[in-house]
């Protein structure tokens, strides 16, 4: 079973939400990156996604677009990240959930990107701008190897649209709260609730959350109706504030820590 399936059916038979954090990876440096997965499941985290850094990150806010930039300047690759991940497989199963775009994928080479996450032990793929219609090919080299494919769900999805992006996820269905790019929020949108709904009624795998959650009450909210809380830009901002400091991954992990608090009601 894919770690992602097996986190979320242990998760289900406790009646908690899982908390998933964002990270770029790479920023400051991959050996931070990997201090930091460590911290982060000492706190609690339940499942990690990995920014791929790119050049034209289209989906994301100024937050994340700065991190991905200073990886950038470390010349972090999709291929480091995948790397990454095979050393992070010699001491941690944490779920590891990659969110990249199209062009570092291809670029890489679908069959080789595929059998190399597999590798590795990567659990999950996110490629944002790569729509449904047009991810063939992807998802089955993805299926075939017990990688889950994740597509995003947006506010304004039509019923039609939910149905099918709800059909071809695996892992997750990853639900956008808000139109727009990734960054904090004052609020949740009043409309999230419903579509949350709306959206498992057509899925059969969780459905998890993220965009412009950044706060513990946010997140106690969110996992009132949501199979999954995740936090992105409030994580990333802080290892930006830190940077390579010894003291970030335990000072990251605190924060988070509230979060994950939060999202299982303690």
């Amino acid at each position: 079973m894919n770690r992602i399936d097996q986190r979320f059916e242990e998760l289900g038979k406790k009646g908690h939400t899982a908390f998933i954090a964002y990270i770029t990876a790479g920023d400051p440096t991959l050996e931070d990156t990997a201090r930091l997965v460590a911290a982060l499941e000492s706190a609690g985290v339940d499942l990690i996604e990995f920014g791929v850094p790119f050049s034209d990150p289209l989906a994301d806010g100024v937050v994340n677009q700065e991190a991905a930039q200073r990886a950038l300047k470390h010349h972090v690759s999709l291929h480091d990240v995948v790397g990454l991940v095979k050393q992070l497989r010699q001491t941690t199963q944490i779920p590891l959930v990659l969110f990249t775009y199209c062009n570092p994928v291809f670029a890489y080479g679908l069959e080789a990107f595929a059998d190399d996450a597999a590798e590795a032990g990567v659990d999950g793929v996110l490629c944002v701008d790569l729509p449904v219609e047009e991810a063939g090919e992807y998802k089955r080299l993805l299926d075939d190897r017990g990688i889950a494919t994740i597509f995003l769900l947006a506010p304004t999805s039509t019923p039609g649209r939910v149905a099918k992006i709800a059909h071809a996820s695996t892992g997750f269905v990853y639900y956008v709260s808000r139109t727009g790019v990734t960054g904090e929020r004052d609020s949740i949108e009043a409309s999230v609730k419903g579509m949350v709904a709306q959206i498992k009624q057509a899925a059969a795998t969780p459905v998890a959350v993220g965009f412009g959650i950044s706060t513990p009450g946010q997140a106690s909210e969110v996992a009132g109706y949501a199979d999954g809380v995740i936090v992105g830009s409030a994580i990333v901002r802080m290892v930006g504030e830190l940077g390579a400091s010894r003291e970030m991954p335990a000072a990251v992990g605190a924060f988070v820590k509230t979060l994950v608090d939060a999202t299982k009601g303690r």
